[in-house]
């Protein structure tokens, strides 16, 4: 057992460093909360995670009542005591079964109501939750949102749900953590007692570069960087941590690093290098770095661009089932080489452009295109002009086309016509890409379009067959913006200035011109009676940099029994050079049973189903995605939880009365989609409130907010008068999404020259699609420097002018870097290649008399020389 002992921290009154609770100006009693900045609980500025845990809620003078009662208002939840935390960690390649008990203790001097919080990150899943406490136990139960609630059978019918609802209202508007967070209301801890909550998730596990996989502990487990302050006056943790580590891969685990002191390791299979399933234990021994989680890097043996680890079902499981067959956990991570930038590089991109866009971002369009490389294809789409492209399936990239493209994109979007963006997405999809050309779509929104669900549906759908970058100028699109990044593989961008627009979807296209793995596939060899379903389908692309987990499901029963072993075969194209990875896996898998692996399965393949059931495909999707939910324990769009407690015997509960069944009660349990505020304060204030105007003021405003809530609902209330159908449910990526939490907003905000801006939009629109610019008087325009003196000064050894204008166009954007650097780098890697190509013994002369005429002084490096 590590005993582990919090350092004290200097508080500091930094916006966003709040752990627990943020003041938000809105919410419920919105003007009130502009004076309760009210925070008991603050972090270390190098913290930016949440941590959460157990909170409660105390009164001033009174342990009962309401939540808005009271004389003395003060942030009505905080960090309740952490006492130990045992947690055990099952590791398969690249997918974990976390297992954790934490003890809680109410160490201050009066009744506390309680509510665990814990975060979930993008891919973890909770399946399963309780806690006890001397008085009642309490566990969350999944159930379809349809139906009544649960009702076990040897109980009787659950009452209805008590308190604590505000609770949850409270959390979700006023926390500082901006995601999904599951929250249960466990009620009411007296002075002194103890609460133990065990909790068990499953998640997928990030590969590094180097193909390890990274496993970090959840701040709820381990809280140990996070201040904990009241009034601002430091308060030390005490509390135990223990953490082992079960490691497993079929192609041995060779290391194990963590930024903690770690035990000897422990293997448990002799020969730890083969397909045997080696497992190894990992203890704390020692006290981790303060402000640092605590973080695990598993290093496997023989990486390749392809592993595979076989799970086995579970036996309680009928067979056919999707816990009850055997489940392959499949890796997919080819080894992609750098692309030279400015070479021929293939790949479709799509532009898909609204009139705002259209109206106010022609520079942005024009950098992109220019931008693009040889050897690409390309069109553009104007959705809300037209469904249909520019060209009626994508061309390639030369400079008849680019030419042609620019003309027939329309100048302004005043004229809206009927098309949407689902509409022109349909469009894209039916049209056939070029062979062995990764699509990738470039997505730019103003608004939130109609039809989100249906967009989203269909983004889905398409998933394995392209990657989106999506662009939104608005924060009521950046919920959507981010769904279609996440689930193609893309990524995201708010843009919220227009000089930022530029430089934020060319730092997406150098995303987006990574290399790739195209016509991926993959084939198997099994004994006769066995067949593989890879759930969720495999990908066409492979790009560099990422990985793909894939679930694939063995089913029926082997005729042969003496063949052990499956065989697995990846295919892929790379620079045109078909590659071939073949690899064997046992059919007869161990495990231990957690079925890790069973569960992400259940959790991607419910995410594949609910395009089905958004396009109206009959009610089978849905049963089949509840049916998976409820045996899985993954919560899925049609599924709920809600908490069941159960009164604990006590010792004078004897007969008679020992007969009757205990009394159940239902308590609010759910995800709750946190806001996130980033205004934080350290400094406590109270006011004083007359607690019959505060009633008032609660009631008034919970009267109208059921008046409008009814008044919205009216048009839904007409419309299942003729059709009682329920409508399809939120879809499970469209969340609530932070702008400010964007990866590829640009840091730096450039604060453009008129003039200067003007100049590099001039020579951008003279440059060819090869890269190359002519000689003409445009181009001294733009440099500024009389033409006939550009004509006079070339080099005599330059046979080709446009030679000579290429070198002096690179020169000039050098000579200006401060402004250009970002934007034309991919512009001046395309000239660059071009120029290698024609004249390198050319190029030195050239680099020389450009830099007396222009007054730069610029590298041969630049040019490669």
């Amino acid at each position: 057992m590590l005993g582990v002992e919090s350092r004290p921290l200097q508080c500091r009154d930094t916006p966003g460093d709040n752990p627990v609770l943020m003041n938000r100006d809105s919410g419920p009693l919105g003007l009130l909360w502009l004076y309760m900045k009210n925070l008991l609980v603050c972090r270390s500025p190098e913290m930016w995670h949440q941590s959460f845990g157990l909170l409660g809620k105390s009164y001033a003078h009174d342990t009962t009542g309401s939540f808005f009662l009271g004389k003395w208002l003060r942030v009505p939840l905080y960090p309740v005591s952490l006492c130990s935390a045992v947690v055990d960690v099952a590791i398969q390649d690249y997918v974990a079964d976390v297992a954790a008990e934490l003890i809680y203790q109410n160490k201050s001097q009066t009744s506390t109501e309680v509510l665990f919080v814990f975060p979930l990150g993008p891919h973890m899943a909770i399946y399963s939750f309780q806690a006890r406490s001397e008085d009642a136990k309490v566990h969350a139960v999944l159930q379809d949102e349809l139906s009544v609630p649960p009702c076990p059978s040897q109980v009787q019918q659950p009452h209805e749900a008590t308190g604590g609802w505000e609770n949850l209202e409270y959390l979700r508007d006023q926390s500082e953590y901006p995601g999904e967070a599951f929250a249960c209301f466990l009620g009411t801890l007296s002075p002194g007692r103890e609460v133990v909550v065990t909790l068990r998730y499953v998640q997928e596990l990030p590969r590094e570069p180097d193909g390890a996989a990274r496993f970090v502990l959840s701040p709820t487990l381990n809280p140990y960087g996070t201040l904990y302050v009241w009034n601002c006056r430091t308060s030390k943790l005490h509390y135990s941590l223990l953490l082992t580590a079960s490691l497993q891969s079929p192609r041995g685990v060779v290391d194990v690093q963590a930024n903690f002191a770690l035990t000897p390791l422990i293997y448990t299979a002799q020969d730890h290098s083969t397909a045997q399933a080696p497992l190894l234990q990992v203890s704390l021994a020692g006290s981790p770095q303060c402000h640092h989680d605590l973080e695990l890097l598993v290093y496997y043996g023989d990486p390749t661009a392809v592993s595979a680890v076989v799970e086995k079902g579970d036996p309680e499981a009928p067979p056919g089932s999707l816990l009850g067959d055997p489940m392959v956990l499949v890796t997919l991570a080819p080894s992609i080489p750098e692309a030279v930038p400015g070479q021929r590089q293939s790949g479709e991109f799509i532009f898909l452009l609204n009139t705002t866009f259209l109206e106010h971002a022609q520079d942005s369009l024009l950098f992109l295109l220019k931008s693009l490389p040889l050897g690409c294809y390309f069109n553009i789409y104007c959705y809300e002009e037209t469904s249909v492209g520019i060209y009626s399936q994508s061309v390639e990239y030369t400079q008849d086309n680019l030419t042609e493209a620019m003309r027939r994109i329309p100048s302004t979007g005043s004229s809206l016509g009927d098309s949407n963006l689902l509409e022109t997405l349909r469009s894209v999809y039916n049209t056939p890409r070029p062979h062995r050309h990764p699509r990738q779509l470039f997505i730019f929104m103003a608004g939130l379009p109609p039809d989100v669900e249906a967009i989203a549906a269909e983004v889905c759908r398409h998933r394995n067959s392209h990657r989106c970058f999506s662009f939104c100028f608005s924060e009521d699109s950046a919920a959507l913006a981010m769904a279609l990044a996440k689930e193609t593989g893309g990524e995201a961008a708010y843009v919220s200035s227009d000089n930022r627009r530029s430089f934020v979807v060319l730092k997406c296209l150098k995303q987006a011109l990574k290399p790739a793995a195209e016509g991926v596939s993959l084939s198997w060899t099994l004994p006769r009676g066995l067949e593989v379903e890879v759930l969720g389908g495999t990908p066409q692309s492979i790009f560099q940099g990422q990985h793909n987990l894939l679930y694939a499901q063995i089913h029926g029963q082997a005729q042969d029994t003496t063949v052990a072993k499956g065989v697995m075969t990846l295919q892929y194209s790379l620079d045109g050079q078909d590659v071939t990875y073949t690899i064997e896996f046992p059919l007869c898998p161990q495990g231990d049973g957690r079925l890790a692996g069973h569960r992400l399965a259940a959790r991607c393949l419910m995410k594949r189903l609910l395009p089905e059931s958004v396009s109206g495909s009959g009610e089978e999707p849905r049963h089949r995605a509840v049916e998976i939910s409820l045996t899985s324990g993954i919560i899925c769009p049609f599924t709920s939880y809600v908490g069941v407690r159960t009164p604990q015997r006590v010792t004078w509960y004897q007969r008679p009365l020992a007969l009757l069944p205990p009394r159940q009660s239902l308590i609010p349990c759910q995800i709750v989609e946190l806001r996130g505020s980033r205004i934080s304060s350290c400094y406590p204030k109270s006011i004083w409130v007359p607690p019959g105007w505060l009633t008032a003021v609660r009631a008034s405003w919970l009267a109208l907010r059921q008046l409008t809530h009814d008044i919205a609902a009216l048009p839904q209330r007409r419309a299942c008068s003729k059709a009682c159908k329920p409508p399809p449910p939120l879809f499970s990526s469209l969340k609530y999404v932070d702008p400010m939490e964007f990866g590829l907003c640009s840091s730096t905000l450039w604060q453009w020259c008129p003039e200067a801006a003007a100049k590099c939009q001039e020579l951008v629109a003279l440059q060819n699609a090869d890269g190359s610019w002519a000689l003409s008087s445009g181009l001294a325009s733009v440099l500024e420097v009389d033409e006939d003196e550009i004509k006079g000064k070339m080099p005599d050894e330059v046979m080709e002018p446009s030679i000579w204008a290429t070198v002096m166009a690179v020169t000039w954007l050098h000579r200006h870097d401060e402004y250009y650097q970002d934007l034309c780098e991919l512009l001046e890697a395309k000239a660059v290649t071009w120029l290698c190509s024609q004249a390198v013994s050319q190029l030195d002369k050239c680099l020389e008399t450009a830099n007396t005429l222009l007054g730069s002084s610029v590298k041969p490096s630049v040019f490669r020389l």
